[in-house]
């Protein structure tokens, strides 16, 4: 099991605000955040992340919306991080999202959805070095 995880607060929460709300959660729900960096990925970093759903129909949106504003990717760890943390965002569509999740609390749609999580340790791991050097990661 792997203790790690990436998280990136996504462009509409940022520029709504909710950065240090969504933090704060993640803190309180005994994440520790061990690298973090406020940056606008620009259309290569976004379509390189999501090359993974490059033949699907949303892609393109995917794209615009990440590169419409700065964005937060977080490298976060605790015991069965992937997991974790994917129940405390909730689901991808606020609508459906629990009580109390980050997408109930502060997505506005499916698109709009305030976070990206890993969907499994092998992604994080790819995900967490596609932002991070290991020498930012920081014990």
């Amino acid at each position: 099991m792997n203790n790690k995880t990436l998280g990136i607060i996504k462009p509409d929460a940022v520029g709504n605000g909710f950065t240090g709300k969504i933090i704060d959660k993640i803190i309180s729900a005994g994440f520790k955040i061990k690298a973090a960096r406020l940056m606008h990925l620009s259309r290569e970093q976004a379509e390189g992340f999501y090359e993974v759903h490059k033949e699907r129909p949303f892609y393109q949106d995917l794209v615009n919306f990440m590169t419409s504003g700065p964005c937060m990717p977080m490298a976060l760890e605790k015991d069965n991080a992937v997991a974790e943390f994917r129940q405390l965002i909730g689901a991808t569509n606020p609508a459906e999202a629990a009580n109390g999740t980050i997408r109930k609390d502060f997505a506005e749609s499916v698109q709009n959805n305030a976070v990206h999580g890993s969907d499994s340790d092998e992604n994080a791991e790819k995900e967490i070095a596609f932002f991070f050097s290991s020498n930012e990661i920081h014990d």
